[in-house]
């Protein structure tokens, strides 16, 4: 129910989203459609649309994958082990 109600009230999304940025004001927010979905953002403040992937000595990070589905794909798998065996 809180979410619901989050997603209809202004007031209820701007106090839950200080817990995570005390500083966001009134203006910060848009109105928008409701729904739930973990975005990544690049370090220049855009909102990354597909697979990320970074680098950190041997491993490869596969971040914003953006569905169960895609995550499954057999060709996003042959596409992560070429990334991996070409390097």
């Amino acid at each position: 129910m809180k979410e619901v109600f989050r997603s209809l009230s202004g007031r209820a999304m701007l106090r839950a989203a200080r817990e995570m940025v005390p500083e966001l004001q009134p203006g910060d927010l848009t109105s928008s459609q409701s729904g739930v979905r973990a975005q990544a953002v690049g370090k220049d403040g855009r909102m990354l649309d597909d697979f990320h992937f970074v680098r950190s000595g041997r491993t490869l990070h596969v971040l914003n994958a953006p569905s169960p589905a895609a995550t499954a794909s057999l060709l996003i798998g042959e596409h992560i082990f070429d990334m991996l065996v070409v390097d």
